[in-house]
């Protein structure tokens, strides 16, 4: 009630007539009239007859008749009011917060709705990110502060289409914030992961078996320990690009050499006598990746078995830091990792001293990621390689204006889809 003595509202004499009361009434607000001032505060909620746009005035009415004591009360409950307002935001708008990485698989009849829906979701709560919506579902990580993250959890499970899919458990969080993306970027596209395929023919219902991060962590036990004997009829499979499984995976794992994910059914297909009769144990970021690189792998019967890590690299760590997965874990954001060990698994572009912390390259055109240590930056070794080094990417134009770049020498040397060469002893060994 303290709130409602600070709704717009004026007071009308006793005798006058208007719709909604008579004699006696002595209020007006929203173009409805009110006996008792509290009753405003009552209306005034998200409800077909609440105050659309109530306006703070700070005329307040006679308060001659109030007590000492009750005055108080009002006015410390209005403090509370203001402090608890400009806790929220200040909060929201927090440079301290959270990064969240989830997504849902689920049919959507209006992509384009969901779209609009979820952009303005997130600009109310200052998030930046990405967030894709499809026919298939969503996928989104998105930073922002700790209320404003929290809120966006609680918006999500009570959608409508994602309440009895999604739950707590399905958003994977790390320290972070807004800072970590330079924009919000919400868009409809054919597929919540660009694999390349459509939906409707390797679709997402089609999966392999999931396993929790403690099902997960047994079975990459039992299959280390098979392997030093030679007895492992089992391949570990990352499903990544090999730029995040450079600086960490699990130990004995099998990581493709591909750039985008895109590669990764091209690279079943090359490689399919590798994966004949294995048990197939897949495992990504976040677990988005295995829904359908496993439901393609299933596709082409030829494994024994399928299994994914449910929740992904993210919710293994948060069971088993220190457990069989080793160095960081890339992220896509201006962090590009986080760690839960202390394990360098990866080294300098130039110098080969231990390091793990990606950076772009220098050239002005590349994209690529580079590692090159403190020392190495310190004499100008920040490229991506000696193309990028030595000719820093000549750009040329075409008529159209589409601007091109040359491709350097990490590109060139590396083939689109690798075909493994791997002896059934290497699996064996789990190397």
């Amino acid at each position: 009630q303290a709130f409602s003595l600070f709704v717009k509202a004026k007071e009308v004499p006793a005798s006058s007539r208007c719709p909604g009361g008579g004699e006696g009434v002595r209020w007006r607000c929203c173009r409805q009239a009110f006996e008792e001032l509290p009753g405003i505060h009552s209306v005034a909620r998200p409800s077909g007859n609440s105050c659309s746009s109530p306006e703070i005035s700070w005329a307040l009415p006679d308060i001659s008749h109030v007590s000492h004591d009750d005055l108080t009360s009002i006015i410390l409950s209005f403090l509370n009011i203001l402090f608890l307002f400009a806790y929220l935001c200040h909060a929201v708008g927090s440079q301290v917060g959270d990064v969240l990485l989830y997504y849902c698989y689920c049919e959507v009849r209006d992509p384009g709705k969901l779209c609009a829906w979820q952009k303005a979701l997130c600009q109310h709560l200052h998030l930046t990110g990405k967030v894709r919506v499809a026919s298939e579902g969503i996928n989104g990580t998105v930073g922002g502060s700790k209320v404003a993250t929290s809120l966006y959890i609680k918006v999500m499970l009570s959608q409508p289409l994602f309440k009895d899919i999604l739950c707590q458990e399905d958003f994977k969080s790390s320290a972070g914030g807004a800072y970590c993306f330079p924009d919000l970027r919400v868009g409809v596209f054919k597929e919540i992961v660009p694999m390349g395929i459509d939906p409707k023919i390797v679709s997402y219902k089609e999966t392999g078996i999931h396993l929790s991060p403690q099902e997960f962590h047994r079975e990459v036990e039992q299959y280390l320990s098979q392997a030093t004997q030679g007895q492992s009829d089992t391949i570990l499979l990352d499903c990544r690009n090999f730029y995040e499984s450079k600086i960490g995976h699990f130990q004995g794992c099998l990581a493709p050499d591909i750039r985008k994910f895109s590669y990764f059914p091209s690279y079943v297909d090359e490689n399919l006598e590798l994966f004949k009769d294995k048990r197939v144990l897949m495992y990504c970021t976040g677990g988005i990746r295995c829904e359908r690189g496993s439901a393609y792998l299933r596709s082409k019967a030829v494994c024994r078995e399928v299994y994914q890590l449910k929740g992904g690299i993210h919710k293994y760590l948060e069971e088993f830091p220190d457990g069989f997965y080793r160095g960081k874990l890339f992220v896509f954001d201006d962090r590009y990792a986080i760690c839960s060990n202390e394990d360098i698994i990866s080294a300098c572009r130039y110098c080969g001293v231990l390091w793990d912390q990606y950076k772009l390259c220098s050239s002005q055109h590349c994209r690529q990621l580079v590692l090159t240590c403190p020392s190495c930056c310190s004499k100008g070794l920040t490229a991506c390689c000696p193309v990028c080094q030595e000719k820093e990417l000549k750009v040329t134009s075409r008529a159209s204006g589409q601007i091109l770049k040359e491709e350097c020498e990490c590109t060139r040397r590396r083939p689109r889809v690798p075909i493994e060469h791997v002896s059934p002893r290497m699996l064996d060994t789990g190397k």
